[in-house]
């Protein structure tokens, strides 16, 4: 990873700028006290990439903004994602997150441990709490924003458009894209479903790319202190992270399926026992054999897959093309996104800003 190394560092700084600005934000001292304080906090104090809050000052600076004022939306865009990690797994019942319990099974494990709650009510606190966190976190990330706004660096007016854009348009869409998911996960045999590869983009594009398009808008909509959502700047650097974003999650699937859980932080294989119709099962199973096909649906969804049968079928997922076409697609993501970034002129940032789309495809965690 030395290549990235002024990137990673840009980063690093970002974690800790976004760290203390939430710590001392005006919006902390209204969250909730107790249990629901501390799942509210789970995911954020954990370690983490900063990816979109990443972009998000990077696109303030490539065109010419202070990135500084652009801390708000920043620290904002990344609360807004973590309520969506906080009911992504509630609903894929997933129990780890970066090394750590989720917070549904964190709760679940309080309310047994210290509220004597029977293993049922437990997992039913747990969720609840789960939900009642990410309410918080997506109410705290509008709040946030607002504090861009607040500060006198922005005008109020193009922070007013954010707030409507990121709670209309972009909540719409990411849930559309969740709910997707959710629904091809159900599709029984992937080889006689009418789901394709353009239809797995699309959900890709909903559930990730419009999150990652939005931290490039407000970035570089705060950076030149413009309402117009389609200045043709702000179009250019908005083009460029939506892209990334879906290359990030076809690189995120690859991992899924060959990371090692030391850097994953999830189990190996969980996505194998997940089952999701990702674009890397799909074209394993239009390219299998009908003896191929029957090892690959025995496994998938399969909660209580073992270890061989795990290491089965990510053996098959490779043999029939699933990763090399998702590494593929990921790069020509990437290949198609940059050119984006030729509008604007050269800069340091623009620079970080390269070297973070390739960054989306080449990490391993």
């Amino acid at each position: 990873m030395q290549k990235f190394d002024a990137l990673l560092r840009y980063l690093s700084t970002v974690d800790r700028d976004l760290l203390a600005y939430l710590g001392s934000s005006p919006s902390s001292s209204e969250l909730p006290a107790g249990h629901l304080n501390d799942a509210v906090w789970s995911y954020v104090r954990r370690p983490a990439k900063r990816l979109r809050p990443g972009v998000l000052m990077l696109a303030c600076g490539a065109v010419g903004g202070d990135p500084s004022i652009a801390l708000p939306a920043a620290a904002a865009v990344e609360l807004f994602h973590t309520w969506t990690l906080v009911h992504d797994d509630i609903i894929d019942n997933d129990h780890m997150r970066r090394g750590s319990p989720t917070v549904h099974a964190a709760a679940a494990r309080y309310g047994a441990d210290s509220l004597g709650l029977s293993p049922e009510e437990a997992t039913t606190y747990g969720r609840n709490i789960a939900i009642l966190a990410g309410d918080v976190q997506t109410g705290w990330s509008t709040s946030l924003l607002a504090e861009c706004g607040l500060s006198g660096a922005v005008d109020p007016l193009v922070v007013l458009t954010l707030i409507r854009h990121l709670q209309s348009k972009i909540v719409a869409d990411l849930i559309m894209g969740e709910a997707q998911d959710v629904e091809f996960s159900l599709v029984g045999d992937p080889a006689l479903s009418d789901i394709d590869e353009e239809k797995i983009l699309r959900m890709l594009w909903l559930k990730t790319g419009v999150l990652y398009e939005f931290a490039g808008r407000a970035g570089a909509m705060i950076g030149r202190n413009t309402t117009d959502l389609n200045d043709p700047q702000v179009e250019a650097i908005a083009s460029f992270a939506g892209k990334c974003g879906i290359a990030f999650q076809l690189q995120d699937d690859i991992i899924g399926i060959l990371g090692e859980e030391a850097d994953t932080g999830k189990p190996k294989g969980s996505d194998i026992r997940e089952g999701k119709l990702t674009l890397i099962v799909h074209e394993a199973f239009k390219n299998a054999s009908e003896g191929q096909c029957a090892t690959l649906m025995a496994t998938l969804g399969n909660g209580g897959a073992t270890s061989q049968e795990l290491e089965e079928v990510t053996a098959l997922l490779c043999e029939l093309g699933g990763v090399e076409r998702a590494a593929s697609l990921a790069r020509s993501y990437i290949e198609s996104a940059v050119p984006f970034l030729h509008s604007l002129p050269e800069s340091e940032p623009r620079t970080l800003l390269e070297g973070w789309s390739e960054f989306m495809i080449d990490r391993q965690f």
